[in-house]
């Protein structure tokens, strides 16, 4: 039996605090667990909602995009083993309606099983200090840590020959903003989109459609350093909305009357108001952000049915962490899905600064290195 590891990890132990370098025991893994060295993770904005109040069990080892190199697995596992390189994604309960339809984004368990902080079946995690339990789990891995615990359906082996240390977002940001341009709202070669917000899931979604050589792309970033990023990476326009006094004047002018589909990264209603008015007929808005609690769609009905268009919350991108990592590394293998271009790296040591540059705006995908 493979003995606990001792580990060096982030933990949160009040909402809104910082995260703290602390030392803790990992558990050998159990029958359908791995055990996971870890060589890098992604901050994502999530880690910090739940570390500012989003309710989870503290002291806590958030973490959510990691990627390493497979320690050790539980006598069950049969698809991975020690030694291959991965990338933890959400985790699934693998036996619900939606699971058994390929869609694990929609499991009807994820709260359960990505924010309770335990095992759902026991009420137990991997993670200890002094014989403590450490709330852990946190999307079936809790990847600010040396060394996490996660199980075989949310572990995604990758090439030995990809740069592991930045790969980890694949398992969430960019998996979700990519995935929202291609699964969510089915964008398809030529067509046109508008996104708004070109942070990290607004440009991986500019990354996605680019991938599958879609037509005109139109960012509305007011920030202009993301501005020309997304640019760079293949946006056909930019507009900067406080430039701007018109912004869906502005974007009929440049899309010829209309975009086929829009995404909202933002979830600022006054904005999301205005994507719905930029879809030519049968279009589909996309909503990513966590918006305010008490937050209403300001749409037009009449003009929505007069349109056929629609809107669809996105979670995870629809995706299926089995398949659709592995297409987003195959892309960037080919030189069609440059993601590196958002990655800031950080020392796993300076968490608390990763986590100030997303909040600030001065990271775009911030990533801690081991």
């Amino acid at each position: 039996m493979t003995a606990s590891l001792t580990a060096t990890a982030a933990l949160v132990r009040q909402v809104g605090g910082p995260f703290t370098i602390e030392s803790i025991s990992v558990a050998a893994p159990r029958e359908h667990e791995v055990r996971v060295r870890m060589v890098g993770v992604g901050m994502c904005h999530t880690d910090l909602v739940a570390r500012d109040g989003f309710p989870v069990p503290m002291p806590i080892v958030l973490g959510h995009e990691g990627s390493g190199v497979v320690e050790s697995v539980g006598s069950a596992v049969k698809t991975i083993k020690p030694g291959d390189h991965v990338v933890l994604s959400f985790n699934s309960c693998s036996s619900c309606p939606s699971c058994d339809d390929t869609q694990p984004a929609y499991c009807y368990n994820f709260l359960a099983n990505n924010f309770a902080g335990v095992r759902p079946a026991d009420g137990t995690t991997a993670l200890s200090q002094d014989g403590t339990q450490i709330a852990g789990n946190f999307f079936g891995q809790s990847s600010f840590g040396s060394y996490a615990v996660a199980h075989e359906r949310n572990t995604v082996v990758i090439d030995k020959d990809l740069p592991l240390e930045i790969m980890g977002p694949l398992g969430c940001g960019i998996q979700t903003g990519a995935g929202a341009a291609i699964n969510s709202i089915k964008l398809k070669k030529g067509q046109s989109l508008a996104i708004f917000g070109g942070g990290a899931v607004g440009l991986s979604a500019l990354l996605g459609a680019r991938a599958i050589d879609a037509g005109t792309i139109i960012v509305v970033e007011p920030n202009e350093g993301r501005g020309k990023l997304a640019l760079e990476l293949g946006a056909t326009h930019v507009i900067n909305p406080k430039a701007t006094p018109d912004v869906l004047a502005k974007i009929k002018e440049l899309s010829g009357g209309g975009v086929n589909h829009a995404l909202d990264t933002t979830g600022i209603p006054a904005v999301i108001g205005v994507a719905v008015e930029t879809m030519l007929p049968n279009g589909m808005l996309g909503l990513i952000a966590v918006p305010p609690p008490e937050a209403m769609l300001p749409a037009n009905m009449m003009s929505m049915l007069i349109r056929g268009v629609g809107v669809k919350y996105i979670t995870e991108g629809d995706a299926d962490p089995k398949t659709f990592i592995p297409q987003m590394a195959a892309w960037f293998k080919a030189g069609k899905f440059p993601f590196d271009r958002l990655i800031t790296k950080f020392k796993f040591s300076e968490i608390n600064e990763a986590a100030h540059a997303s909040e600030k705006g001065g990271a775009i995908k911030p990533v801690m290195v081991f």
